[in-house]
């Protein structure tokens, strides 16, 4: 599996989701649980994930839909 993005926003972490899911991509996020370790803080970031043979894909819609809010290498 591949990060697609990284990030502490969790709006701008469920946009992405929603994209890939529309977009036929099952995206996992990793290190959500990690959140409540740290008080609920925000301060350790999620990583969203796709299984590697969708990466490309994955990361061509987060452009489209994301343009603004992704860096080139589409982790944050």
């Amino acid at each position: 599996m591949r990060a697609v993005l990284k990030t502490n926003n969790p709006v701008q972490l469920s946009f992405a989701e929603v994209l890939l899911m529309d977009a036929g991509i099952r995206a996992v996020v990793f290190d959500g649980e990690m959140s409540v370790m740290d008080g609920s803080l925000g301060v350790l970031p999620r990583r969203l994930m796709v299984a590697d043979e969708d990466f490309d894909r994955a990361m061509a819609v987060l452009r489209d839909g994301m343009e603004e809010n992704l860096p080139e290498d589409g982790v944050v």
